[in-house]
């Protein structure tokens, strides 16, 4: 393996947060999104992969967490209630979306 990627909570933490920012700037699609993610695994030694796998799913568990706090109180918002059912549902789907690919990425 040519190249070994860091795998400390931060870089893991900096690497999706990176990730995430690229895809609300609309810098990346949300399949250049999870390609970036097989290619970033690909880098981790096995050895390390555990240790990724760790930190990653923290992430993204705290990340979604995150978002679901704020649809939650953004629901509430008056301006919003055309939007509830909405919001709702995407906020499942993430999770959703989230939970599967959260086992096959670090598989």
């Amino acid at each position: 393996m040519g190249q070994e990627v860091s795998v400390s909570y931060q870089a893991v933490k900096s690497r999706v947060y990176r990730l995430i920012d690229s895809l609300v700037e609309g810098s990346k699609s949300e399949r250049e999104v999870q390609e970036s993610m097989r290619r970033w695994w690909k880098l981790v030694h096995p050895t390390d992969r555990p240790m990724a796998q760790k930190y990653l799913l923290e992430v993204l568990q705290k990340s979604n967490a995150t978002l679901e706090a704020i649809t939650g109180e953004v629901v509430q918002f008056k301006e919003f209630s055309s939007q509830r059912e909405h919001l709702a549902h995407k906020l499942v789907d993430i999770s959703e979306s989230r939970a599967s690919h959260s086992s096959s990425v670090v598989a």
